[in-house]
């Protein structure tokens, strides 16, 4: 990528890694992804990632999607048009719950930064525009998923 995303990360809550952790991970997981659809970012463009704790994102996860209780990731585009086929110049938010993702991975047996790799991708992949309400949308997210953690070594989540 020529361009890199200008990320912005906050931790407000829950229990996360350290803030420089985070913000590779989130790095290296943006690039992937951005490769893998073959999107390049405009120059200055940007994201946001807001790692909290279970009780903020079910407020938001009730707020937004009408859904009690908290989810693992929520993603929230910036809605502000690119020109043409270019992605905006914000791409949007990324909320991620600490309790939530760590039981998951600990469910799982995965490592937890693999986990948290996965649904930043997954959310990044939503402000990208994808979806996963229909089989045929959801079949090519996973697909773009698995695509994006091999080129970060990591195994196919789905297995």
């Amino acid at each position: 990528m020529s361009r890199p995303l200008i990320i912005d990360i906050a931790v407000e809550g829950g229990e996360w890694p350290a803030e420089t952790d985070l913000a590779g991970i989130v790095a290296r997981a943006a690039d992937a992804t951005i490769r893998e659809v073959g999107q390049e970012p405009p120059e200055g463009c940007e994201l946001s990632v807001l790692f909290t704790d279970d009780e903020y994102v079910a407020s938001l996860n009730a707020q937004w999607r009408g859904k009690e209780g908290p989810t693992n990731v929520l993603s929230f585009p910036s809605g502000l048009p690119g020109s043409g086929d270019a992605l905006p110049a914000m791409l949007g938010d990324i909320v991620l719950a600490s309790e939530t993702v760590r039981r998951e991975a600990e469910l799982e047996s995965k490592p937890l930064e693999h986990h948290l790799t996965h649904l930043i991708v997954h959310g990044l992949l939503h402000l990208l525009g994808h979806d996963h309400e229909e089989e045929g949308e959801a079949e090519e997210m996973e697909r773009l998923e698995r695509l994006v953690l091999a080129r970060l070594a990591i195994g196919d989540p789905y297995v």
